[in-house]
């Protein structure tokens, strides 16, 4: 059996080991493909298993690889395989459904926190000696903000939703929800509301919702302004779920106090990115996913999908 992982360098940047995958056959790692669907074929040669994180699988690429019994998303999101195309040519295609569900509602909050309180530049200034140098006893740039009492709206209410709302609840927050399913579980932590209810009762808005068709752009000029003056937005989901043109403008005329964004339509970020050069917005390079914990659970779940299409029972199927 032959295995090809073309662009493993973010899942493992030497920091782990590929050896549990070596143990299913002959395994060739690239550090990363090109965009290129005849290089990516090429790569992928007679090799029955291919694993992916973001280098796309699409029709070309199967229609050149005729040996292609099995795809492997080492990741969530699972659009950069064309699954109907691999459907039609019998081809199962898996994904890691739940590796980074901790990871993620963690990564949401420490944007969230950093809005608040701007704890890397205050750190920074007292490096550059201002606090030494400082009549008062204490100083700050910015104002600071407390959540307790503030409202949290979630949109999307899945494990990583719920997760990040656990957490929200934890330090004073009221939460709402909003999502394509309703859970028990979901009504412990959160009030299921309309979109447009927790659009208007919101002191944050926070993305956890999948990229389909109906949230593409769901953050767009008229659902901001159907939030309150001075709300804070933060996406560590997927970038499409913004239009980002209409958050520079809600952030430049401070109608969005401040966004926390991990991910971006384009990425990696373009230079003419009109968030780049937008008020109050922080943005880090799609990291939320990347603690070595979560990756060595994409190593183990990666092996546990490989394991099963093997047997003959493939699990967490995406097509």
């Amino acid at each position: 059996m032959k295995i090809v992982i073309l662009d493993g360098y973010t899942e493992n940047p030497g920091d782990l080991s590929w050896e549990e995958l070596e143990h299913f056959g002959e395994l060739k790692v690239y550090d990363r493909t090109p965009d290129d669907d005849a290089e990516i074929a090429r790569r992928i040669g007679d090799a029955q298993i291919v694993l992916t994180n973001k280098c796309p699988i699409r029709r070309a690429v199967m229609d050149a690889c005729p040996q292609l019994r099995y795809i492997s998303v080492l990741a969530t999101g699972y659009n950069i395989v064309d699954v109907a195309c691999a459907r039609e040519k019998g081809i199962p295609v898996s994904n890691i459904p739940t590796y980074g569900t901790a990871a993620v509602g963690q990564f949401a909050i420490a944007l969230l926190l950093e809005i608040c309180h701007h704890v890397a530049h205050h750190s920074e200034a007292v490096h550059q000696g201002r606090w030494a140098s400082n009549p008062d006893w204490c100083f700050w740039d910015y104002p600071l903000i407390e959540l307790a009492g503030k409202t949290m709206g979630i949109i999307g209410f899945g494990r990583i939703g719920q997760t990040t709302g656990r957490i929200a609840q934890a330090m004073g927050m009221t939460i709402l929800a909003t999502g394509s399913r309703e859970s028990e579980a979901g009504r412990a932590i959160a009030d299921y509301v309309t979109l447009d209810e927790l659009l208007e009762r919101s002191d944050v808005v926070v993305l956890h919702c999948p990229l389909f068709p109906s949230t593409q752009g769901i953050i767009n000029r008229e659902t901001i302004a159907k939030m309150k003056d001075g709300v804070i937005l933060i996406n560590n989901s997927r970038g499409p779920l913004v239009v980002e043109q209409d958050l520079a403008d809600a952030l430049n005329s401070g109608k969005i106090y401040a966004a926390g964004l991990d991910v971006v339509s384009t990425e990696p970020i373009r230079d003419d990115n009109p968030l780049l050069t937008a008020r109050n917005c922080f943005i880090t390079p799609h990291i939320s996913w990347a603690p070595k914990e979560s990756r060595e659970r994409i190593m183990s779940i990666t092996a546990e999908n490989l394991r099963a299409f093997l047997a003959g029972e493939p699990v967490n199927l995406v097509n």
